[in-house]
């Protein structure tokens, strides 16, 4: 491994070598350092992952979707290929197994990056570690780990990773409610400690939401567009792409049996306990499904084009579980999402909002010059983190790069 080099990019999924690919396109020398595999993010999700956004919005520089099936689903595996296949059609300077230490500013200037292969020396850092770091687990889950096996999401691989036994599952965005349904498809009996996620059908007027989303600029929304930074961390549009694609929400895993309860409280040596406020989940996710549909219908009439229906979804009158006994369950799939991890290998932590987020401007630290960020949750607009918005992210942040290790070439 180069002891120093022009620029060091962390991270080899989507977002790291779509920065590569441009560097390598300005012959710029850089290396990218990937602990694990190219696309680890992606291996490690569960065995049946599809995507949840169409194949056509896959949009890498230089390696647009192209395929025969621009509205499936890609797999988990599919998608772990083609990110291979990319890093090989132009010959991404990836260097596996190396894990980053941490990152500081080098006293000589530019960037000291200790490595578990050593130490790197560049003039400029990019990190593209993904859009959150490490898995959340809320308080009250630890009040479960003394009675029961307890299992985030990314060690969920298929049904029979959890003990036999029912599952309890705490999360309901898009991972929580797909696992929840795939358990509950083999036969598990599943519960679902529910919180607040939006939803919408996969489907309105015989075309996919995303289609309308995007023709709406919904995913060209800036962070302005949020009502404040709380919002960063709400769960997104519950869905799947399972099986081509269809609809998944609290009212359908309610008809598939799964038992929704409302949040996880805590639990005792006798039973787990969740709030009473499952109807103020379900009530609050179908404002935002009125609010986005309405937005969607009300540009399409601004435009003169044809409007899609968006009929009353039915009364949602199922009871919330209140506890369940601790000997009835088996095992907990704890699916509650992520948050930035960012300062744990960055020791600046001044470059940092209180949440944990790079505090940037089109991917450039605005604390630290010569540091830069790619994949973050909306860092430029609502697509930054999504195979759809990387591509665009990556060309404005090799620029920056470009403009300060290559001055004559910018």
């Amino acid at each position: 491994m180069l002891d120093e080099t022009d620029v060091v990019i962390i991270g080899a999924g989507q977002a790291g070598l779509a920065v590569s690919h441009e560097l390598a396109a300005a012959d710029v020398p850089h290396v990218v350092l990937e602990r694990d595999r190219i696309g680890s993010a992606w291996a490690d999700r569960w065995d049946s992952f599809s995507l949840i956004t169409p194949n056509e919005t896959i949009r890498l520089p230089g390696a647009e979707y192209d395929g025969d099936d621009p509205h499936g689903f890609m797999t988990r595996d599919a998608v772990v290929g083609m990110l291979e296949d990319y890093a090989e059609s132009f010959d991404a300077p990836v260097e596996l197994g190396v894990d980053v230490l941490s990152v500081r500013r080098a006293t000589s200037g530019g960037w000291r990056v200790e490595t578990s292969e050593g130490t790197v020396h560049a003039a400029a850092v990019v990190v593209a570690t993904g859009a959150y770091q490490r898995e959340h687990r809320p308080a009250a889950v630890a009040s479960m780990t003394p009675w029961l096996p307890v299992i985030d999401a990314t060690d969920y691989k298929n049904p029979g990773t959890p003990p036999p036994g029912s599952v309890l599952v705490v999360g309901s965005g898009q991972t929580g409610c797909q696992i929840a349904e795939e358990l509950s498809l083999a036969g598990r009996r599943v519960i679902l400690a529910c919180g607040r996620a939006p939803w919408i059908e996969r489907q309105l007027g015989g075309q996919d939401v995303v289609d309308w989303l995007l023709e709406l600029g919904f995913f060209d929304q800036g962070r302005e567009s949020l009502p404040g930074a709380d919002a960063l961390l709400l769960a997104n549009v519950q869905g799947t792409g399972a099986g081509g694609g269809h609809d998944l929400h609290f009212r359908t895993l309610a008809t598939m049996g799964v038992e929704l309860a409302g949040h996880l409280v805590s639990a005792d040596r006798e039973a787990v306990h969740f709030a009473d406020d499952l109807a103020e989940s379900v009530a609050w996710g179908d404002q935002q499904r009125q609010e986005l549909g309405r937005a969607i219908q009300e540009g399409r009439a601004a435009r003169g084009l044809p409007v899609p229906d968006l009929p009353d979804p039915p009364p949602f009158d199922v009871t919330g579980v209140q506890s369940v006994p601790l000997s009835e369950l088996g095992s907990v799939v704890v699916a509650t999402g992520y948050r930035p991890g960012y300062s744990e290998m960055i020791l600046h932590p001044e470059a940092f909002d209180a949440q944990g987020f790079p505090l940037q401007q089109d991917g450039a630290s605005t604390a630290l010059p010569g540091l830069y960020f790619i994949g973050v949750h909306f860092m430029r607009t609502r697509k930054s983190a999504l195979l759809l918005g990387v591509g665009e992210d990556a060309r404005v942040v090799a620029a920056q790069v470009v403009a300060q290790v290559s001055p004559a070439r910018a």
